[in-house]
């Protein structure tokens, strides 16, 4: 037991019975705190290259979502839809989920071919040839956040360009299942 802790039950025993349920209380919190800790309730993410190797092994959808750090939308997404406990059970039991920085300077590789951010070093928010790849719009510059469904073929399904609530998202895993 923790030197604090013993430390903290020894000051207790000449308190009233009130006064020991008000220090109990937090205590008994803070011991179940690693519990509840080791119970995962975020999307299991995974890089293009760990996917290809998922995908090999079992085909599942895919769902892949574009994201940079100065995308205030995209930090909105990650704290609300991918936080839900509908999508992250759903994305991790139905999806493979794959999350991207798209000015990533890194080279990666997926299906026998290199990728790499051209854009680096040119431009003042360059971005990765992969999300512009697949999730560019002809006539429209790139945007985020920008979020792409693959089937279990990884062939696009759809794409979305805008914040996705957790409502929507929800709906919008559903609604791919069911495709």
């Amino acid at each position: 037991m923790p030197l604090r802790l013993v430390f903290l039950l020894k000051s207790a025993m000449g308190l009233g019975l009130q006064n020991i349920r008000r220090l109990l209380f937090p205590i008994l919190c803070l011991l179940a705190l690693p519990v509840v800790q080791g119970q995962s309730s975020d999307v299991k993410w995974l890089s293009f290259e760990q996917l290809e190797e998922a995908l090999a092994a079992e085909p599942r959808r895919v769902l892949v979502d574009f994201y940079a750090d100065w995308c205030a939308y995209c930090r909105k997404m990650d704290e609300a839809a991918f936080r839900d406990p509908e999508v992250v059970a759903a994305l991790n039991s139905d999806f493979y989920a794959v999350r991207m920085n798209v000015e990533t300077r890194d080279t990666i590789y997926f299906s026998g071919v290199e990728y790499v951010n051209r854009e680096a070093g040119n431009k003042r928010n360059p971005v990765h040839e992969i999300p512009l790849l697949l999730a560019t719009r002809e006539g429209v510059p790139f945007t985020l956040p920008a979020v792409v469904l693959f089937d279990e073929s990884f062939q696009i399904r759809s794409r979305f360009f805008e914040y996705i609530s957790p409502e929507s998202m929800r709906r919008i895993l559903r609604e791919s299942l069911s495709e």
